[in-house]
């Protein structure tokens, strides 16, 4: 099982899954692949067409039973200084070299390679396989695909959502929000200032006030322990505007985001900022350029989740795994949309997140065969019912 799922580790890794190209190679080839061993999969697309949610379902169409799911979709590696194709895997000291090996292609390989093995147990609750598509940018695969998980077989009662975290159970996330702003001015020769409005000052007073309301949370905000930081946190990681020295700029555009802890509304944070905004910085600006504006665009958006240390999930999990920890994480996944929906979720998978968008990217082999001893074991829990 261990080859099988190195053999199907490869041919993941083998697609160019980067979140800006069309993830339905990859889709496809892990249907045909399910189909010739006995399991038939679900294949959704969006509405471009070049996305695909994947769902297959093993086992009895019954109630409860467990989702193993996984985004197929990766970071991109321009720039990066890798030694080899990113998109070949290599082999390398008990490693395993690839674009999305950690993050998340590697539990991936281990759940497609492992369901026509669960498929012939005695499954008294089903097994739900579930691969998405754009994790890494607008979250769209999940939030497209949870709702529909009822329309094959009943939902599942719980899932795995197989993101690197070396095998031990993580029951709680940050949530994740991001937007891009875009403020609009009026452009001029900079030497009549009083005669144009200058959107890339505008803007950055609104990066400056984000500044200065992450240094307010950390001091004073809200506090669980567990997640490093302990804090919510606001982030601005990019900025544009301006042509010339001598002109003034009309337009500035900055993205940023905020990772929540639970019980903190990331929405908070807009209304402030637009408050101050509206407020502060454009009435000014309105006196010479009535069209003078800020628009915010959600970005991205990943809901936190939060799994109680003595849920079944996680006493499970502890049980199969051999950890006792239970932790927390400050990056995002899919969980909290498997758990809005209803599904007790929990964060277990091969790899670490340190390896994660990195030049030469690994997973451990001994991560490998961790996680399909543990899939095996979680199996056979599930001819118990």
């Amino acid at each position: 099982m261990h080859e099988e799922s190195v053999a199907v580790l490869a041919r993941l890794v083998s697609f160019d899954t980067t979140s800006r190209n069309s993830n339905l190679p990859l889709i496809r080839w892990v249907e045909t692949w399910l189909a010739a061993r006995g399991v038939e999969s679900r294949v959704t697309l969006d509405g471009s067409g070049e996305k695909a949610n994947l769902h297959a379902v093993v086992g009895p169409r019954v109630a409860g039973g467990l989702a193993l799911s996984a985004h197929v979709d990766c970071v991109p590696v321009d720039g990066q200084p890798w030694r080899a194709d990113p998109f070949t895997l290599r082999r390398e000291a008990g490693r395993l070299i690839g674009r999305g090996t950690a993050d998340m292609k590697g539990f991936a390989a281990c759940a497609i390679a492992m369901l026509p093995r669960l498929a012939a147990l005695p499954l008294a609750r089903p097994v739900h396989l579930c691969l998405t598509h754009d994790e890494e940018t607008t979250a769209e695969g999940a939030r497209r695909l949870v709702p529909l998980l009822g329309e094959q077989a009943p939902p599942p009662a719980a899932c795995i959502v197989g993101e690197p975290t070396g095998m031990a159970p993580v029951i709680a996330q940050k949530g994740y929000a991001s937007w891009v702003a875009t403020v609009t001015g009026l452009s001029g020769h900079s030497s009549r200032t009083t005669g144009t409005a200058n959107a890339l000052q505008a803007a950055a007073e609104g990066v400056a006030w984000l500044s200065a309301k992450a240094r307010e949370i950390a001091a004073t905000g809200r506090r669980i322990e567990g997640f490093e930081p302990p804090w919510t946190t606001v982030h601005v990681g990019t900025f544009q505007a301006g042509s010339a020295l001598n002109i003034v700029p009309d337009h500035a555009e900055f993205a940023f985001e905020v990772r929540s802890i639970p019980g903190d509304d990331p929405a908070a944070v807009t209304a402030g900022l637009q408050a101050f905004m509206e407020g502060t910085v454009l009435p000014p600006l309105r006196g010479v350029a009535p069209e003078a504006r800020m628009e915010l665009r959600p970005r991205s958006f990943l809901p936190g989740f939060d799994l109680p240390e003595d849920a079944p999930l996680t006493l499970l999990l502890q049980q199969v795994t051999g950890r006792n920890q239970a932790g927390r994480v400050s990056y995002g996944t899919e969980a909290g949309f498997f758990q809005d929906a209803g599904i007790a979720t929990i964060v277990c998978g091969p790899g670490h997140i340190a390896q994660a968008h990195q030049p030469e990217e690994w997973v451990a082999e001994d991560q490998i065969a961790e996680c399909l001893d543990v899939l095996d074991r979680l199996g056979r829990t599930l001819t118990d019912g």
